[in-house]
């Protein structure tokens, strides 16, 4: 009579005479051989393995950093620490994982891949997720990003969480199928519901900006701090910005502060910029330039590209140090950085931190400008009128000046005004001229003022009016204007729109 072999005997391949009771076997999940078959000690040896997986996975957790992980991997693992799935299943993706890091063997992406699609074939669902990843990112096979997304489908169809989030991902950025909004808001919520951290932040980007869904800002700042309590760093952080700004809950800058510390306190990068914008403000704390630049240097130094902005401004301004703030313009400009591009223009152009270079400071201005920073366009236009590092181009200058001036930016809408009243790349108008810097003024802009008070006095493109002109150099005065001073003397002096005063 043959002995009924029991479970154990599934994960342990014959490779002796199948009719003997103790044949010799071999694990398939680490290839050891035994030369006789006892299920005490085949099951020791499964045990051990599952030991060596909950390690090796702990071990990923650990070394997450240094092994490129986002916080979806994270997730992943410790699901995977929990798995009470089949051992076959989880043993066979535990053995991917093994290959696709290293762990405990060299790495080999293209054979993680091979154990990712038999765990597949025997209806893994975690495996699906995993295959799907491989070819998001071309691990161990070639990308393909649309297999990538039918198999994130699959697994979240089965109900696999991390899955539905990177179905909402999918459908959020347009990855391996066309962006809808609206079905990554839904796939964001399913995830979040069944306890997604990530997917809980995701879901509050929605509410706060329109995606998917009407704008709904108390229901974003509830999802962020539901998904901050379960120490999500990016979504302790979007809690400070609400905090300090009163978004969705009542303004609180003293707890923007502590919390924007806490995060950085975690490693948050953005938190840790965000703490030297309060500690130079004097947001939720007193004034200190001194912990300001420190933070600001902290971030740049782990590659945050404003704060090796803001570490220039520092150094340009002397907030917290008295160094040289060329430098760290340079090398914000050099990773892509417009406004440090547009920064390193002024630093050639006014030679800070480096010999005044009005050729590179054009460059500088033209390569800000080609990228839409709009204070660059107008410094281009200035570049043009004046010949600063290029020849001079009335009608180039007079292009950027409007380019700048439909942007918004107010200085420019006065440099239109002189264009036009002057003449320059576009035929004189004064009416027009009178115009902007009538709109200019009305913005605050002093020189605008000064005039507008000009061609009142004098009837440039308008009718004159004294009254009118001595009221504008008075307002253009009470900001400190030296020159609306002297209009103002003159004024009383002459008795233009006031009683004359020669006191």
């Amino acid at each position: 009579m043959v002995r009924q072999k029991g479970p154990v005997w599934e994960h342990f391949q014959i490779i002796g005479k199948n009719d003997d009771s103790h044949p010799r076997i071999r694990c398939k999940y680490c290839s050891k051989e035994f030369k006789r078959a006892i299920p005490e000690r085949m099951r020791d040896h499964l045990n051990k393995k599952s030991e060596v997986k909950q390690k090796s996975l702990e071990f990923l957790l650990e070394k997450e950093s240094a092994l490129s992980f986002n916080l979806t991997n994270r997730e992943e693992i410790k699901m995977q620490i929990d798995d009470k799935s089949d051992e076959i299943f989880s043993g066979i993706r535990h053995l991917g994982y093994c290959y696709q890091y290293g762990i405990e063997t060299e790495r080999n992406e293209t054979r993680a891949f091979e154990l990712y699609e038999e765990a597949v074939e025997k209806g893994d669902i975690y495996s699906i997720y995993q295959l799907g990843y491989c070819y998001q990112h071309g691990i161990g096979t070639k990308k393909n990003e649309m297999k990538a997304f039918e198999l994130y489908k699959a697994a979240a169809d089965m109900g696999h969480i991390v899955s539905i989030y990177n179905l909402g991902k999918c459908y959020e950025d347009g990855i391996g199928t066309e962006k809808n909004y609206d079905e990554a808001f839904k796939s964001y919520g399913k995830a979040a519901e069944k306890g997604h951290v990530i997917s809980m932040y995701n879901l509050g980007l929605c509410y706060d900006i329109g995606l998917g869904t009407e704008v709904d800002v108390i229901k974003a700042f509830e999802l962020y701090k539901k998904s901050a309590e379960r120490g999500y760093l990016d979504s302790i952080h979007q809690l400070g910005y609400c905090y300090e700004v009163g978004m969705g809950t009542v303004k609180n800058e003293i707890k923007s502060f502590e919390i924007y510390k806490t995060a950085s306190d975690k490693g948050h990068i953005v938190s840790t910029y965000n703490l030297g914008k309060c500690y130079e403000d004097g947001i939720g704390t007193e004034k200190n330039e001194y912990k300001a630049f420190e933070l600001y240097k902290k971030a740049a130094e782990k590659g945050h590209i404003i704060s090796i902005y803001q570490l220039g401004e520092c150094y340009e301004d002397e907030i917290g140090t008295e160094k040289n703030a060329f430098e760290m313009y340079e090398e914000a400009s050099n990773k892509g950085y417009i406004t440090s591009t547009y920064r390193l223009g002024r630093c050639y152009q006014l030679g800070i931190g480096t010999e005044i270079n009005r050729f590179k400071a054009f460059e500088s201005y033209k390569k800000a400008a080609e990228n839409d920073h709009t204070i660059s366009i107008y410094n281009l236009g200035k570049c043009y009128e004046f010949g600063i590092g290029t020849e001079k181009n009335g009608n180039k200058a007079f292009e950027l000046y409007e380019e700048a001036a439909d942007k918004g930016y107010v200085t420019s809408t006065y440099r239109l005004g002189r264009c036009y009243q002057y003449g320059i790349g576009t035929k004189q108008n004064k009416n027009k001229a009178f115009e902007l810097y009538k709109e200019a003024a009305e913005k605050g802009h002093i020189s605008s003022m000064i005039k507008l008070g000009d061609c009142f006095q004098h009837g440039i493109g308008t009718e004159k009016n004294e009254m009118r002109a001595f009221e504008l150099f008075g307002k253009a005065a009470d900001e400190g204007n030296f020159a609306s001073v002297r209009r103002l003397v003159y004024c009383y002096q002459h008795g233009i729109g006031t009683e004359n005063d020669n006191l």
